[in-house]
């Protein structure tokens, strides 16, 4: 007999309010092929599927209906998707929209000019939580590693191709409909590309290193996944180190003079220091120059909006006439060593979706969501306190708890709105935006949709569709 999902309703009675095992979903594995349209790659890194296909299992919910003869071919029931996970995605994107179309017009919603969280700054780790908790139901049960692996790879050079192309700097110039890119200065990391880092580490240690322990209770949980959390540990040490033990020497960089045809201008700057974190001397930047080079690098960076640097901070200002010579220098947030730790950032994530694999009782789910969530949160405020600031530009371990334990938080809260209270309705935007969460972020975060709107014009591009409505103009 099939198990209809019924929502907890409120106001109900001991009885009714009790989870158990009969509201639980089984997860089933996604089956990709690799030769789908690039349109479906957020699916393939993003979307599990749920179904009780009536197969003997861990996490088979039991019915109180008599027990069907061994014989008996039950029939396959319909897939259900894990609406939350598809609500938490486009609430996220829907942040990402707001930041970026208002902050400059709000900094204090901005990203923070360096140490420091605003809301802008919780973008990127809950997108990565996402993607580490659809891992977790997407590799559920790998038939073979190897081919699983080799799928996991191109889909993650699927999504560093793309975000070389709509973050490497073609596209520019809008106003004047004018694009390309120098290859020689074409940005290297992105959003995108920090993504499909995570993603692929992520998804070998998902493929790779699990035991074949039966889960029974938290401790047999970790058990089963200790390489994975020996790994999580292993790259923060290695970040930690890096970030605090490597000697940063004085550098220089230049930039062009735009209004003349003259040399570039040279700008030195003094560091010969060891665990620095501020803007001009980190080891995440030196890292970046050294291996990426300083013309592959994102050359508007946050600091820009320090005091230091800007005289309206924390919005955009006019150097200040002693700003330090560091003010003009490219950085990236999407760097290298930065990324160290956005992949813990993703295998957090994947803890998360274990639960979802190996606990039944929405019970369960909630309550070992929420003791390590708040663990982060209270570890990640303490390193803050103690010196360790909590910074989105070079993604400090601090950073990390903090955003990895706000992120729990906000996926229970929406587990048990829309998966156990059956609030759908109120919601129903949101999972349509996370269910086409790449698509939405192309069009709306990389210039996509400016070029649709600019690009049909009469005679000048000047004459466009926004200034026959008045806009612009």
């Amino acid at each position: 007999m099939a198990i209809e999902y019924e929502p907890i309703k409120p106001y109900a009675d001991e009885k009714q309010l009790k989870m158990n095992i009969s509201n639980s979903e089984k997860i089933e594995d996604p089956d990709y092929d690799d030769d789908k349209e690039l349109s479906q790659l957020a699916l393939q890194i993003s979307e599990p599927t749920i179904a009780n296909k009536g197969e003997k299992g861990p996490l088979i919910p039991t019915s109180n209906s008599r027990q069907l003869p061994l014989n008996h071919k039950q029939p396959q029931q319909p897939q259900h998707r894990l609406v939350s996970l598809d609500v938490f995605r486009g609430l996220t994107i829907v942040l990402m929209i707001l930041v970026d179309d208002a902050g400059g017009l709000l900094p204090a919603i901005n990203h923070s000019p360096w140490n420091g969280l605003t809301l802008a700054d919780y973008v990127m780790p809950f997108f990565l939580f996402i993607v580490g908790v659809s891992l977790g139901l997407t590799y559920k049960r790998v038939s073979c590693r190897v081919t699983a692996t080799r799928k996991a790879i191109l889909r993650a050079l699927k999504l560093l191709m793309l975000g070389l192309f709509l973050q490497g700097g073609f596209f520019h110039g809008l106003n004047n409909l004018t694009y390309g890119v120098d290859i020689q200065q074409m940005r290297l990391m992105g959003i995108l590309q920090r993504i499909a880092i995570a993603y692929v580490v992520a998804a070998t240690c998902e493929i790779w290193l699990k035991g074949d322990d039966h889960v029974t209770s938290e401790l047999t949980l970790l058990r089963k996944y200790q390489f994975q959390w020996i790994a999580a540990f292993v790259l923060t040490i290695i970040y930690i180190s890096l970030l605090y033990g490597l000697y940063v020497p004085n550098w220089e960089y230049q930039i062009p003079d735009a209004t003349s045809s003259s040399a570039p201008k040279i700008f030195s700057v003094r560091c010969g220091v060891r665990g620095d974190t501020g803007p001009a001397c980190n080891v995440v930047g030196m890292i970046d120059r050294k291996i990426l080079g300083i013309q592959h690098l994102y050359r508007k960076p946050v600091f820009v909006r320090t005091k230091q640097c800007s005289i309206n901070s924390p919005d955009y200002g006019p150097l200040p006439s002693d700003a330090p010579a560091w003010c003009q220098a490219p950085f990236d947030p999407e760097g290298l060593l930065s990324s160290v730790m956005a992949i813990v950032s993703c295998l957090v994530g994947l803890h998360y979706g274990h639960i979802i694999v190996h606990f039944k009782d929405h019970r369960d789910r909630i309550r070992l969501w929420l003791i390590p969530s708040s663990a982060f949160l209270v570890l990640g405020l303490a390193l803050d306190i103690f010196g360790m600031h909590v910074n989105k530009a070079i993604y400090t371990f601090s950073y990390m708890c903090v955003t990895a334990g706000a992120a729990g938080f906000l996926f229970a809260g929406i587990y048990l709105l829309v998966d156990i209270y059956g609030y759908r309705r109120t919601t129903l935007v949101l999972e349509w935006m996370g269910k086409h969460a790449l698509i939405i972020y192309i069009l709306a975060a990389c210039n996509i949709m400016p070029i649709i709107i600019l690009g049909f014009y009469w005679k000048q591009p000047q004459n466009n569709i926004l200034s026959l409505i008045g806009i612009g103009t």
